[in-house]
């Protein structure tokens, strides 16, 4: 079991997508109570130009920078505009930034995305006025703690790159420099984006570990977040270190037992349950179960937390969930957590009115219902969005992903066919795309017209452009041809290989003969 990661990376490119969930409880969802001034992000004074000319105003205002990279259809990117952009204290603190917003399907918006290197949607950094980055803030913590990190980055005096090297001893002050904002910075800042800015993936799990255990003792939250991150950064990357630990255990059973740390790290505690206790505790141990008791006990205070949106409060339901599933046969559920399921859905559904929260409010929802095995209910749910999402297509895919689990492969490729048809923007389409093209080859190999048809028409729609061989784009491209070469094994398909690398050298010879992303084009098929 792997992290869900509260950004959308790839979210597209597999047919077992999945959002964010919830918990079992008798209180009904209650809506973040940060007052919004609209429905919408309008009242934030957005950059016009290009990002060159808004860090040039930024220098000469002596402003720092706010740069949020997102897209259309990405559930964490409209949760953010539905509680933060929308709060009156954001919309007038972003009076003290130049605030720059960045859709990757905007022209240009992939080369940028490689300049600024940011791939997940959402990702928002923080510059200061002479373009550095200072931080990378964190899109899935609750928008009060989200405003206390901003504000802190936005009066720190060093990056947090120098922080962390601080930290860990390798300037001369050490971690004896550091002050308690510094830590949070530290502790908030948002690793699932970091790209390999300041640490390498493999290194993530140490690092943070180190630091948790380095931190000043009178920070006990922020010590147990940098733990807790850890801990989930090893599970989810399959880290040597993963393994059960009777230490890591009862360090956790104390954590979750103090509501005031759970609470100021809702967001590790909702998205790491299963893959932690999975990862540490041996199945039907003693340990397993102490560790499950008290971690439940902590997702079902916030689930009943009225502050959290609803869509973290499903998220929480969802690491019920599964908790449950860890030692159940075949994930076999008990009948009151099935109408629990039922009843959170349902009570999001009817009270999730902004166009931008359903978004995100009904991925988790029909999330939650898929993961309690009520495919049938979650199709609802998900049929029922297709007529009021701005984004379907995304939808879309989570009838595709349910069709998978009941192995119902016609379905599965008919959803992720329609999905892609009607998928909106350069950017999307081309991940769309390749998300169908990864599931003909994944359910449907001997296909080999409609295969070739799909690839064909996926490299037909791209542009001799340096953005199309930009970031998430170059990824996807990587991707797809990495899967086109595993169904070639043995040759098994190369005419069909031969014509679309005789497609795509077309497109690269019409790109200008200097311009690097030629040679990017050319090694897509390499």
């Amino acid at each position: 079991m792997k992290v869900l990661l509260p950004v959308c990376y790839v979210l597209a490119t597999v047919l077992a997508i999945a959002p964010v969930s919830a918990k079992t409880s008798s209180s009904p969802a209650t809506p973040n109570p940060a007052p919004p001034v609209s429905d919408t992000h309008a009242g934030i004074a957005w950059y016009k130009g290009s990002a060159d000319a808004a860090f040039a105003r930024a220098r000469k205002a002596n402003k720092p920078v706010f740069l949020y990279w997102g897209a259309k259809w990405c559930p964490p990117c409209n949760q953010v505009k539905a509680t933060l952009f929308s709060r009156r204290d954001f919309i007038e603190l972003s009076r003290l930034f130049v605030p720059v917003y960045l859709d990757g399907d905007s022209p240009g918006a992939q080369k940028l995305g490689e300049r600024f290197n940011v791939r997940g949607y959402p990702t928002m950094i923080l510059f200061n006025s002479a373009g550095m980055e200072i931080t990378r803030l964190p899109g899935e913590v609750d928008t009060a703690q989200y405003m206390r990190v901003l504000r802190t980055g936005l009066n720190a005096a060093r990056p947090v790159k120098v922080l962390l090297a601080s930290a860990l001893g390798e300037l001369p002050q050490g971690s004896a420099d550091l002050t308690s904002d510094d830590w949070r910075l530290l502790a908030f800042y948002s690793w699932d984006t970091d790209q390999q800015q300041l640490l390498a993936t493999q290194s993530l799990p140490a690092t943070l570990r180190r630091l948790a255990q380095i931190c000043p003792a009178d920070l006990p939250a922020i010590s147990a977040r940098l733990l807790l991150k850890a801990l989930a950064l090893a599970a989810a990357t399959d880290d040597a270190t993963a393994t059960p630990d009777r230490q890591v255990s009862a360090q956790l059973v104390k954590l979750l037992g103090d509501t005031r740390i759970t609470r100021e790290i809702f967001d590790l505690v909702t998205n790491s349950a299963g893959p932690v206790v999975d990862n540490f505790t041996f199945p039907d141990s003693d340990e397993r179960t102490q560790l499950v008791a008290v971690w439940n006990t902590a997702l079902d205070g916030l689930i009943a937390d009225g502050s959290l949106s609803t869509a973290d409060r499903l998220n929480a339901f969802s690491a019920k969930i599964g908790l449950a599933k860890l030692d159940s046969p075949e994930g076999a559920l008990e009948e009151p957590l099935l109408l629990a399921a039922r009843n959170q859905v349902e009570r999001a559904d009817r009270a999730t009115t902004n166009v931008y929260a359903r978004q995100s409010v009904i991925s988790a929802a029909a999330d939650v219902l898929s993961d309690a095995g009520l495919l049938d209910e979650s199709d609802r749910l998900l049929k029922a969005e297709l007529k009021r999402s701005h984004s379907p297509y995304y939808f879309m895919l989570g009838l595709a992903a349910n069709a998978k689990k009941r192995g119902d492969k016609a379905a599965a490729l008919d959803w992720s066919a329609q999905a892609y048809a009607a998928a909106k923007g350069p950017a999307t389409r081309l991940q769309w795309g390749v998300n169908l093209l990864r599931a003909l080859i994944d359910l449907a190999p001997q296909d080999e017209l409609r295969i070739e048809t799909v690839a064909q028409q996926i490299l037909g729609e791209l542009n001799p452009t340096a953005d199309t061989f930009s970031e998430r784009n170059r990824y996807s491209l990587e991707k797809m041809a990495g899967k086109l070469a595993a169904w070639n094994k043995e040759d098994r398909h190369a005419a069909v290989m031969d014509r679309l690398r005789l497609q795509l050298a077309g497109l690269c010879q019409r790109m200008p003969a200097a311009d690097p992303a030629r040679s990017t084009c050319r090694s897509i098929f390499s």
